[in-house]
């Protein structure tokens, strides 16, 4: 079990990235927050010892993705919130990057991964490979649809390199 320090340092750190993760994969506000205590209780119960700090933070993001697949496909989930509804709710986000959140929150499941740990966690092609357990090559093709799927949705008027 970690002492309490740890687990307030690891909350300060890890929080931000642990709740867009859930936003990511979930898009509910209270299923993120369920989500969000399981990850850090099992940070809490973990007796994992971490080689650094991006070990820490991978260990973080994996135990995410994974907590998220696993309430995805749990079957007496009935109750999900549609995009439309989240994104008619008062944004955390700001308004300029809303249309581009909404257009990575429309991607498939395996693009919507990949985007978010490239471009707002900045993790190279290798590290997502690492993280997700995928090829480095499968990540980069990954990449580059999403580009091409996110420039269709959002008129090419955006850079994403």
């Amino acid at each position: 079990m970690r002492s309490e320090q740890d687990t307030i340092r690891a909350i300060e750190r890890y929080s931000d990235t642990v709740r867009r993760l859930c936003m990511v994969h979930l898009k509910n506000d209270a299923d993120t927050e369920d989500i969000f205590q399981t990850v850090f209780l099992k940070y809490v119960l973990s007796s994992v010892s971490f080689e650094n700090d991006e070990h820490e933070k991978a260990w973080f993001i994996r135990v995410t993705i994974n907590a998220c697949k696993d309430l995805l496909k749990n079957f007496f989930r009935s109750h999900t919130m549609s995009l439309d509804e989240i994104i008619q709710q008062p944004s955390k986000l700001p308004t300029d990057y809303r249309d581009v959140w909404e257009a990575v929150f429309s991607l498939p499941q395996k693009y919507r991964d990949v985007v978010y740990l490239h471009y707002f966690e900045d993790y190279t092609a290798p590290q997502i490979s690492s993280i997700l357990g995928k090829n480095v090559n499968t990540i980069y093709t990954l990449l580059t649809r999403s580009k091409q799927m996110l420039r269709e949705k959002l008129g090419g008027g955006y850079e994403y390199e």
